[in-house]
């Protein structure tokens, strides 16, 4: 099914599957899926994403590219409906960093999809670049975009380009990037103020756009909010379909 042990070959990027099965880790804390069938890549080259139950424990899953990647514009093409989703599910596209937590507050650039918890929330596109949350919230740093009914459902394309000046994200209905297509948009710029992240007691330098490091990279998931769930609030199963993946180092 289009995998290889602990890795899949999706849009010409090798990347790792990340697979937690007897502990939990983040985000969630969760249980990520080493499953075949809830992680692999189909005959057309598309990377399917799973939330499932196995023997009574429910699963999220997660993909990281082993490439690094830094500083340029990152882009992914989703099949599914990112609408009309549980409170406590969230699909998130973004980069990240181990290793760089002290300086640079993880170096992470997000577009997520999901309710938080709220059922009657009408809009699930986030923009973010962190810290937004962890400590004090820095509202200025994260931004919900106001979508049209069915704007979410089918195949949507999102990107965002990050330089060390300026972040600026886009969202399309469809596979392009079309202006006339274009369901959201958003800028970040070194006007704002430096934020620190505050995590299990340690704190960050204060950052405005995070830089990225050596061994930052993309990363997608599909994970449960389990202080709402440990289980989708439906009881369904769900899947998404990651048609495409691209990034384009910055010149």
């Amino acid at each position: 099914m289009g995998r290889s042990g602990d890795v899949v070959n999706f849009s010409g990027y090798i990347w790792d599957v990340k697979i937690a099965e007897s502990y939990q880790v983040g985000p969630g804390p969760n249980y990520f899926s080493g499953y075949y069938e809830d992680v692999f890549v189909d005959e057309q080259g598309y990377l399917h994403m799973r939330i499932a139950e196995h023997d009574g424990k429910w699963f999220s899953s997660e993909v990281v590219s082993q490439m690094n990647m830094g500083y340029g514009k990152y882009s992914w093409v989703v099949q599914g409906d990112l609408e009309n989703i549980p409170e406590n599910i969230t699909l998130g596209l973004f980069t990240w960093d181990n290793n760089t937590f002290f300086d640079q507050a993880n170096s992470e650039v997000d577009i997520e999809f999901s309710k938080w918890g709220v059922a009657s929330e009408e809009n699930t596109m986030l923009y973010s670049v962190q810290p937004v949350n962890f400590g004090p919230t820095y509202p200025e740093r994260t931004h919900l975009i106001e979508t049209e009914v069915g704007d979410l459902v089918g195949v949507t394309t999102h990107t965002f380009i990050w330089t060390d000046t300026l972040i600026t994200w886009n969202s399309y209905y469809g596979d392009t990037e079309s202006e006339d297509k274009r369901i959201g948009t958003w800028y970040f710029n070194l006007d704002n103020p430096p934020r620190v992240k505050n995590e299990n007691g340690n704190s960050s330098a204060a950052i405005v756009i995070p830089t990225p490091g050596e061994t930052t990279n993309a990363r997608i998931n599909f994970w449960l909010l389990p202080w709402i769930s440990s289980s989708p609030t439906d009881g369904l199963e769900r899947e998404m379909v990651i048609r495409k993946f691209s990034y384009e180092a910055a010149e």
